[in-house]
């Protein structure tokens, strides 16, 4: 039975899955983006968030409480010196889990993990309009010419009155 055990083992032992999740929150602190599988982003994302919720306050506690799980020095300056102030005014959900499809070799269900405040691509794309229909595209193209026209006209009749 598997009473109480509500989180993914992912087929690997205790120490094993330990040593994964570190080496992913590695990863993911010093690229800001990994491309891994859905079930370790998921895994991923329970193991870092805490972490992140540690280094907004810098201190040698936290700090020393993060090093335990990281045992990584790059990785803890990286923590607390650029991810921790960009998110110290976040309440929480620090990472984000895009689907992007299935891995060829094995049809696994692969996933990018990243964090929230530093896609840059995600930050500067324009919020999409409504989707407009085939009619209004129509209309508005006919829209654009008589007024593309109308500018040109106004400028024939200037130069008409100057002369």
């Amino acid at each position: 039975m598997r009473h109480n055990k509500k989180f993914n083992h992912l087929g690997r032992t205790a120490d094993h899955r330990r040593a994964l999740l570190a080496n992913l929150a590695i990863s993911l602190i010093e690229h800001k983006r990994i491309t891994t599988t859905l079930a370790k982003a998921k895994a991923l994302k329970k193991y870092v968030e805490p972490l992140v919720t540690k280094s907004k306050e810098d201190s040698t506690n936290s700090r020393r409480v993060v090093f335990s799980y990281l045992q990584n020095k790059e990785a803890i300056k990286e923590l607390f010196g650029v991810v921790a102030p960009k998110v110290g005014d976040r309440p929480g959900g620090y990472t984000r889990i895009i689907k992007i499809g299935h891995r060829s070799c094995d049809a696994a269900d692969m996933a990018f993990i990243e964090f929230v405040d530093f896609d840059d691509n995600m930050a500067k794309a324009p919020k999409a309009a409504a989707k407009k229909t085939r009619r209004s595209r129509r209309s508005a193209a006919k829209a654009e010419a008589p007024a593309a026209e109308a500018p040109a006209t106004e400028e024939k009749a200037e130069e008409a009155k100057a002369e």
